[in-house]
């Protein structure tokens, strides 16, 4: 077995949360779907995940996409997400780095103007509209999954707190939505250690007095993201702006205010008659970037009505690069990544 193994990244930020693209050194993995191919990364090969976002190589802040040839004949690739938390079916900031890692490393040919394809993410085909100018991704709009408010206004009190209101949205993992002056945050970069503080221990409490199962896919675990909600603000007849900051980890905050934390917002603002079709949200998180989400329609699921969305937003390219992963290092561990190393098996 060869003592140094490489993987090829490219890295990318959107709205400030960094996103590691593996483009290259993964062995083609089993299964017939996107979906089928996470599954086995997370219940059999988890150590890619662990290895890049752990010391000494990530931080659990970061995001990992893995580039797969996609199994959807209308999809260009495919791409796996993995965060600290796990694997999620769908992310709005990696698709948005995903997509720009594809288009600016050429594995999708660039085209001046607007120009549209498809990815293949776990939760299923995702559309995509890149526009290009002069060469460069200037902005990415991709599909968010149809999200629907599961809990409204409901009440619980939260130890060294007091009583919480929040309401619940599914947006591709559940959301526990609270008004972030209601807990006395204006949110400022300066309230990030004590807005994880408290999210967490809002999320825990409401762990531990209920669950939420999905209209299709039942019993998702357990509760993981809070986003904090500031006041909504009216720049014109259809555009509004609101200051946001999403939870997901225990210490960790997300820099930008999340694509999905933003279909939830949709999704509330739809329940409670504030938005039409055809009507933007900005959110805008501690570090001043910004996500919009667009309301583009009401549909219906199996019965459920589900707010219909798309999420726009801007990928940086920040480094391309080669990881040598040193299995005799003591601070890393190969466990549960050789088996899908390329260059970890003899020819």
């Amino acid at each position: 077995m060869p003592q140094e193994l490489s993987l090829q990244l490219v890295d990318t930020h959107a709205g400030g949360d960094v996103s590691r693209i593996v483009t290259g050194g993964i062995d083609p993995l089993p299964g017939k779907t996107v979906r089928q191919q996470m599954e086995y990364l997370r219940d059999d090969m988890d150590g890619l995940r662990r290895l890049l976002l752990e010391e000494p190589y990530g931080i659990p802040e970061m995001s990992v996409d893995l580039i797969v040839p996609a199994t959807d004949p209308k999809a260009e690739w495919g791409y796996i997400i993995m965060e600290v938390m796990g694997y999620p079916i769908y992310s709005g900031s990696n698709t948005i780095c995903t997509a720009t890692a594809l288009l600016e490393a050429g594995f999708i040919p660039k085209q001046e103007g607007t120009q549209k394809f498809n990815l293949e993410a776990p939760a299923g085909l995702v559309q995509i509209e890149a526009r290009v100018h002069d060469g460069v991704v200037e902005a990415i709009t991709c599909e968010g999954l149809p999200s629907y408010i599961h809990t409204y206004k409901a009440k619980i009190d939260v130890p060294g707190i007091g009583e919480v209101t929040y309401s619940v949205a599914y947006s591709g993992g559940f959301y526990a939505l609270v008004e972030a002056e209601d807990l006395g945050f204006v949110l400022e970069a300066s309230e990030e250690r004590r807005l994880a503080k408290t999210a967490h221990a809002i999320v825990e409490a409401i762990q531990a007095e209920r669950g939420f199962s999905h209209y299709t896919l039942g019993d998702v675990g357990p509760l993981p993201f809070l986003h904090f909600m500031g006041p909504v603000e009216q720049v014109s007849r259809h555009s509004f702006r609101s200051r946001s900051a999403t939870y997901v980890h225990p210490g960790v905050i997300c820099r930008s205010t999340t694509g999905t934390g933003t279909s939830a917002r949709l999704a509330l603002m739809q329940y409670e008659g504030k938005i039409e079709p055809g009507d933007q949200l900005e959110t805008v998180s501690l570090r001043n970037t910004g996500f919009i989400g667009t309301y583009t329609g009401l549909g219906n699921e199996n019965g459920q009505a589900v707010v219909e969305n798309k999420i726009t937003g801007k990928g940086y390219l920040l480094a391309r690069s080669d990881i040598i992963v040193n299995c005799n290092d003591a601070m890393t561990s190969c466990d549960g990544l050789l088996p899908i190393l390329t260059s970890s098996h003899p020819e």
